[in-house]
Parts: structure tokens; C-alpha cells; sequence
């Protein structure tokens, strides 16, 4: 029996697609309207803590888009923040709550808001893309008797029983969505939460808009004269918010190890947003000072042009400390044609294609330890070693990879199906990894 409510009658209008992230919702309504599925258009509370730019933001402007292109009716409950345009700009309804904020009282307080609602708007599910907001979520939903879903964008410290009892919420969902196959692990190992219960749906990045053929010189010069690059200097891209969990340390470390190793000619760039509500950044700064790398490191402010970003590097790097799922800035530059290397932290298999998993000329970056700065050098220095071309296939590959694999219209029919289940109108198997699940490569 489904564990979510019957639905109403289905209406004769199957699709409604709008126009969204071009043309790609269409496809995935036209291909469902040939197949004879009739959709009945259901509400859904997203409840996310912020819409500034995280993973989760963009994950709820993402979900907003792929319901209403497919004449469902989303509802984002967040604090403001600057994407809160993107929501309403793809269909979507916002309510300003601070969903973010791990008061206890304040989390009832959201329950009642979220239960009055999902009554208002006539909801059929709450979808919860964070912690706080999630334990209001769960209350809300189930006092409504409706559909309550999570979804996960990366792996949550656990330091203590509390801190586990915390974050557990998030695989209370009578559906969890992971971003990958290896956040869909760590749930499953760490609270047991059944397969049929986990739906693995990645991050899409739109193709058009990272493409490297539509860079023009001039932007990426640009950026190269900013950033104090020289034409033979080989730019190491790392993208991400100042956190301790990105690694940025690690960076700096390797880089010492990099300038021991004789290598010249490079410089690291931190391109990423610093929040100040930590240390970290003043530490970073102090280890910068203290290895000796201050003419390697630049720390440059968030870009608005980060397809030229990309194409001015010559690798991107992410160094994480902790299980980040399906990072978008992995992906994009996979798209524009960029190697990359990732901690093994960083990018699951299904993300980044590296040996052994795959022969090496099937890769489309390098793999090192988490936390091991020797072996992130060392990977610098093999990826380095290669002759141009070898670089520019090993970026080919990951652009067909992604272009393939993590693209608006795959990941949208994978959203929709799931959405199908909650309005009973279908099952939605494929969604589910087997405990035993291999990832097809070839």
C-alpha cells in the first residue's frame, strides 16, 4: 500500500511545460504525453533553510522548475535570499519563513506554519532539503497525513549522539533522495534506511550553458589579467564557500609540497563565497603565511562568469574533508572540458570517472585520500606530466560524461517519476539502488 494518499481523479491536461531551462522540461513532457501518462497536478512544499546559493539552494530552484514545467504546483518555504527570483522566475510560489534557524521552538512553531500550508495549498507532499526545516517538515506532514521526502546534498558530520540524532531526520523521509550513489550508501550505512526507500537522483548542470565552444578568448584573458596569470602559467581552480569541509587546507599544503617539488609556473585560485561565521578563513590565511605559498594562492570573490573561469584554468580541484555527493562546480567543469581531481571524499564514481574503476583512457580526472595533501601534489604533478593532448582528452571524456549522464532532461524525468509514485500514478523502481548496484561506465 502507498504510503502516500490516494489521488484525485487525473485531470485530461497530462503536461503543462513550461518554458524552463530551454527546451529540456518539453522533451521530458512530450515523451510522457506520447507514452499515454496523465499527470494530475499535485502541490508540494519545498522547505529549504536559505535560497542564496548553496547546493541546496539551487537543488530547490532546480525542483521548482521540474515540478511546474510539469503542471504540478511548488510552494518554496525559505529565509530570502538572492535566488529567490529563480523560484518565482520557474513557476514556483515563495513563503519567507526561517526554516533555517535550530531553535526548538522555533521548530514547532514552523511545524504549525508548514501544517497551515499544506492545508491552504493543498499539498499532497513536504520536501525537506535541510535539517532544521526537515524536523517541522516530518511534524507537518504527519499531521496533514501526507507524503514527507528529503532529499540529500552531502554527508553531515556526527560528533556526537545528539549531532546524530539531529541529522537523522533527514533519513526519516517516507522517500530519500540522494545526489549519488555514494551519499545513497552512507545513508543506508549509517541509519539502515532501506533501499526501496532511497531514490539516487543527481544535480543537472544545463549543457548550453557550460559549453566551451561558446567562451570567447577575450573572457577568459580577461579573467587571466584579474587573477595575474601569466600565458604559460598553469592555473589550479578550486570553487567552492571558505568551509574547513571544501579543504582548502589541503590545497595549501600541497602547493608547499608542489614549490619543493621544483614545480613552477602555477597558481591556485579559491574562487568562493566567505560567510565570516567561522575562523577558518583566518586560518587558512595563517598557513598561507606560514608554508611560504602567498605567491601561489589567490582568493578571488564569487564570479558571475564562471564558464570563462573554468576555461582559464588548466584543472580543478576539490580537496573535501567530508562526503559533498554531486558538486556542481565538479560537474561544470567537467562540462567545459576540464580534468579534474577529486579527494575520494570529493566525487563518488558515478560523479568522476578514475582508475581503477575504469581504464585510464576512459578517466575523466584523478583520485587522491581525503585529507592526504602528498597525494593531492602528487596527482598535480601526474596530471601535469601529460602531454596537452592527453589533457585535452581526458576533458573531452568528462564533458561527454556529464553532457550524457547529468543532463536537465535525464534528471527531470528521474524527478517526475518519483513525483508520479506520490501522486499514485506510478512506481518508480529504476530510482532505487540495489545494495549490490555496479556502476556502468562502458
Amino acid at each position: 500500500m502507498s504510503i502516500f494518499p490516494a489521488p484525485e481523479s487525473p485531470t485530461a491536461e497530462d503536461c503543462n511545460p513550461a518554458k524552463v531551462r530551454g527546451a529540456s522540461l518539453k522533451v521530458v513532457c512530450d515523451r510522457n504525453a506520447q507514452a499515454g501518462v496523465a499527470r494530475a497536478p499535485i502541490g508540494i512544499l519545498i522547505v529549504v533553510p536559505t535560497l542564496d546559493g548553496g547546493a541546496a539552494d539551487a537543488g530547490a530552484v532546480e525542483l521548482t522548475r521540474i515540478l511546474r514545467g510539469a503542471g504540478h504546483r511548488p510552494v518554496v518555504v525559505s529565509q530570502p535570499g538572492r535566488l529567490v527570483a529563480d523560484v518565482t522566475a520557474g513557476g514556483g510560489a515563495f513563503v519567507a519563513l526561517d526554516v533555517a534557524s535550530k531553535n526548538p521552538i522555533t521548530i514547532l512553531r514552523n511545524a504549525v506554519a508548514l501544517t497551515r500550508l499544506a492545508r491552504e495549498r493543498q499539498c499532497r507532499a513536504i520536501h525537506a532539503l535541510g535539517r532544521a526545516g526537515a524536523w517541522s517538515a516530518l511534524i507537518a506532514a504527519r499531521l496533514r497525513g501526507i507524503g514527507f521526502v528529503t532529499s540529500w546534498y552531502k554527508g553531515f558530520r556526527e560528533q556526537n549522539v545528539l549531532k546524530r540524532l539531529y541529522n537523522g531526520i533527514m533519513a526519516r523521509g517516507d522517500r530519500v533522495i540522494a545526489v549519488s550513489e555514494q551519499i545513497a550508501q552512507l545513508i543506508n550505512d549509517r541509519y539502515g534506511t532501506p533501499w526501496h526507500r532511497i531514490a539516487v537522483v543527481p544535480t543537472s548542470i544545463e549543457p548550453a550553458l557550460f559549453d566551451p565552444a561558446t567562451v570567447a578568448p577575450e573572457r577568459v584573458e580577461a579573467l587571466r589579467h584579474i587573477w595575474g596569470v601569466r600565458r604559460d602559467t598553469k592555473v589550479i581552480l578550486i570553487v567552492g564557500r571558505i568551509l574547513r569541509r571544501k579543504g582548502h587546507h589541503v590545497v595549501v599544503k600541497a602547493a608547499r609540497r608542489l614549490k619543493d617539488m621544483g614545480l613552477k609556473d602555477f597558481l591556485c585560485v579559491f574562487v568562493g563565497e566567505d560567510r565570516g561565521r567561522t575562523h577558518y578563513t583566518g586560518e587558512l590565511w595563517d598557513l598561507v603565511l606560514s608554508t611560504g605559498t602567498m605567491d601561489v594562492i589567490r582568493m578571488a570573490s564569487p564570479l558571475s562568469d564562471m564558464p570563462a573561469a573554468y576555461s582559464a584554468s588548466s584543472v580543478v580541484v576539490s580537496a573535501a574533508v567530508q562526503p559533498e555527493g554531486v558538486q556542481r562546480t565538479i560537474l561544470e567543469a567537467q562540462a567545459m572540458a576540464r580534468p579534474v581531481i577529486v579527494s575520494d571524499l570529493a566525487a563518488g564514481p558515478d560523479v568522476v570517472l578514475t582508475s581503477p574503476t575504469v581504464p585510464e583512457n576512459r578517466a575523466t580526472g584523478l583520485r587522491f585520500h581525503s585529507g592526504d595533501d602528498a597525494a593531492l601534489a602528487t596527482a598535480l604533478l601526474r596530471l601535469f606530466s601529460l602531454s596537452a593532448s592527453a589533457r585535452a582528452a581526458m576533458g573531452r571524456r568528462g564533458h561527454d560524461w556529464v553532457v550524457d549522464h547529468f543532463n536537465p532532461a535525464g534528471v527531470a524525468e528521474q524527478t517526475l517519476r518519483l513525483y508520479d509514485e506520490i501522486a499514485g500514478c506510478a512506481q518508480a523502481p529504476a530510482l532505487v539502488p540495489r545494495e549490490t548496484k555496479k556502476i556502468n561506465v562502458f
